[in-house]
């Protein structure tokens, strides 16, 4: 594909390479990435090592107690990893309304499901490494015991949550929290060091036993022993059983190229129904207010639907299969208006998550996310440990009647998403956006930027960004122009331009020249992205 350069993209300059490339949002990360590859490791190993890393060098979007997601290429296949976790048998709506709650609580014991993290690296070590977990895991190990200084990004965002949570979380069940992420009554400030001994202890122990030890051993058993004390419900058993699953890819054609996404559970197929909406309308492939309305437009339907019927596959109301047809999508897209339409609107929290894609000589690719949901995710930390474990429990609806109603030992909505461009059945790449629902707009975005006009993977990811929040409430970036502002308010839309930037996601892109092999990259501006290159 030959690419065109926007006079937006002026941050950075595409990356290319031969050998290797790891894009991630942390330039130790990526490094521990390609320390890896230069060992003899392979993209998989490179992924594993990478997010191992980011646990550590990023923990205000991800940690070891989070979940995980993967679309691994080897040998001319794509494979899904999904490695989300269920709720504890032992919860129940009955139970949490026997206890007062209306709703799922963001933080605190309640809304803690089973991890998968450590599952996920182990089985992709298993399956497709090259290199033993316990040395694939060593870099990580180092930034947790040698300690490493704050990036720009992280110290802003560390922040940030050390002062939304120092006054919300007092009890006790909290106070790991604090010592391990504000030793001393703060946090760590920009290029301060900062390191944890549990931490690296943690890694040691899931690299030396392939993760058994955090769902069937010592780490198990601490775990089990904080949820009793608090009240929680995740125990050993719930660990100790857990398991992840192998799933095939859905895909969209779009324009000529194969998008793919993880099923359900995943809100991935949200970004495969938005672009088959919008491909339904047959929009000329020009950037105007007309493409960028119905583009809003086709993402408000897709959101909608999304957040009424995804869940585990099993407990949807509707197919896959359905709601990627193209029946489904020309039955939306004709009731699409040339004014803003007001959906049913769903309030759509920020999250926290992290994105990395690998690459190596040998042609496999790896797209793969992590996160503990919402910055730091329960605030509840296992002491001496530096598991901060995840609350994705909060997006169960304590209604019985909702699809994605709680239930025990099942899997909510998840926001997490990696993404894999194919075309006439070979690799193009891996891409993701991470950010909460942003995710599914973010990766729209990154496909009709490359595909519809031909931007390169760093122009792609510089570009403005929109978001649809609610109603007819679109959030931009305040780079986008304001020409298309103008015009799209006057279509009914109510553009808010917000500074935020990290509300509109932090994605990576490396895309593979099928003829010659040359890899090149693109990291996101809106973080401490980068990328490392053999």
């Amino acid at each position: 594909m030959d690419y065109l350069y926007h006079p937006f993209s002026a941050k950075r300059h595409t990356v290319f390479a031969k050998k290797g490339m790891v894009a991630t949002s942390q330039p130790l990360a990526a490094q521990a990435g390609l320390d890896i590859l230069k060992k003899g490791g392979n993209a998989i190993d490179a992924a594993i090592a990478t997010a191992a890393a980011l646990t550590v060098v990023e923990p205000t979007s991800n940690g070891i107690g989070g979940d995980a997601f993967a679309l691994v290429w080897t040998k001319d296949k794509l494979h899904g990893l999904n490695a989300s976790g269920p709720a504890p048998k032992s919860i129940s709506i009955q139970k949490l309304k026997e206890q007062g709650y209306e709703k799922m609580p963001v933080h605190g014991v309640i809304p803690v499901t089973v991890p998968g993290v450590p599952a996920a690296w182990a089985q992709l070590s298993k399956r497709f490494g090259k290199l033993s977990l316990k040395e694939v895991l060593l870099p990580a190990i180092r930034y947790a015991e040698e300690g490493y200084p704050l990036t720009p990004i992280l110290g802003k965002y560390w922040k940030l949550a050390y002062n939304r949570l120092k006054d919300s979380l007092t009890t006790e069940e909290f106070t790991a929290w604090f010592e391990t992420f504000a030793p001393n009554g703060r946090v760590p400030e920009i290029g301060e060091m900062w390191s944890s001994p549990g931490h690296a202890k943690t890694l040691r122990a899931i690299g030396e036993t392939n993760a058994r030890d955090f769902y069937e051993g010592k780490i198990a058993d601490q775990i089990d022993a904080y949820m009793k004390k608090h009240g929680g419900y995740l125990s050993k058993d719930d660990l100790s059983s857990y398991n992840v699953e192998w799933v095939e890819p859905i895909s969209v054609n779009y324009r000529g190229y194969d998008v793919w996404e993880i099923p359900p559970n995943g809100q991935g197929m949200i970004t495969l129904m938005a672009l088959n909406i919008y491909k339904s309308l047959n929009m000329p492939i020009w950037q105007n207010a007309d493409t960028f309305h119905y583009q809003m437009e086709a993402m408000k339907l897709a959101f909608t639907d999304g957040k009424a019927f995804i869940t585990e596959q099993d407990a949807m109301p509707i197919s896959v299969e359905h709601l990627l047809s193209d029946e489904y999508a020309k039955s939306r897209g004709v009731t699409i208006q040339a004014e803003a339409s007001n959906p049913e609107p769903y309030e759509l929290p920020k999250g926290g998550t992290v994105y990395l894609a690998t690459a190596d000589e040998e042609g496999n690719m790896v797209s793969y996310i992590q996160s503990n949901y919402m910055g730091f995710g329960s605030g509840i930390v296992i002491p001496n440990t530096g598991i901060a474990l995840q609350n994705r429990g909060l997006d169960f609806s304590l209604d019985e009647t909702h699809p994605n109603a709680l239930q025990p030992g099942k899997r909510t909505f998840h926001t997490i998403i990696p993404g894999f461009l194919t075309k006439d059945g070979k690799a193009v790449g891996p891409f993701g956006v991470m950010g909460g629902y942003m995710q599914p707009q973010g990766h729209f975005q990154v496909v009709t930027n490359t595909i519809d006009y031909l931007l390169s993977p760093q122009a792609t990811l510089d570009m403005p960004r929109w978001q649809w929040v609610k109603g007819k409430t679109i959030h931009v970036e305040p780079e986008f122009p304001n020409y298309l502002v103008q015009s799209l308010i006057r279509k009914g839309h109510d553009i808010q331009m917000t500074t935020d930037g990290g509300s509109f996601g932090r994605g990576q892109i490396i895309w593979r020249n099928q003829e010659t092999g040359v890899l090149q990259g693109g990291t996101e501006s809106r973080t401490d992205g980068a990328i490392a290159v053999w």
